[in-house]
């Protein structure tokens, strides 16, 4: 398998945020669903670079709405994860899943 194969971190948490939100994803909602759950800041910036990156590797697929009045008439482009892309995230849960086994990591190291 190559690295391909894989989620990086970030790449990781964008998609589950994707499956989270659904039909209502696209840049600014998977970065406040980020931001809600993980407690962290994130550019938005760098969630689109993340949204294209995981699109050209073919795990997720965007769309355009439709063009809506309060953003000047500009379209929002949604984003949906692909059949690869929720097995790169199984792929990606069953490595850290197998990494951590036997881990004691709260006892062991606190």
């Amino acid at each position: 398998m190559s690295s391909r194969d894989y989620l990086g971190e970030f790449e990781h948490v964008i998609v589950l945020a994707l499956l989270r939100l659904e039909d209502r994803a696209y840049g600014v909602t998977v970065r406040q669903e980020i931001e809600f759950r993980t407690k962290r800041e994130v550019s938005i910036g760098a969630v689109y670079a993340t949204l294209d990156r995981l699109e050209a590797k073919g795990f997720v697929k965007s769309r355009l709405g439709e063009p809506t009045p309060e953003r000047g008439g500009r379209s929002k482009r949604f984003f949906r994860v692909t059949a690869s892309g929720v097995a790169a995230v199984n792929r990606t849960h069953r490595v850290l899943q197998s990494m951590t086994e036997g881990l004691d990591l709260i006892g062991s190291y606190s």
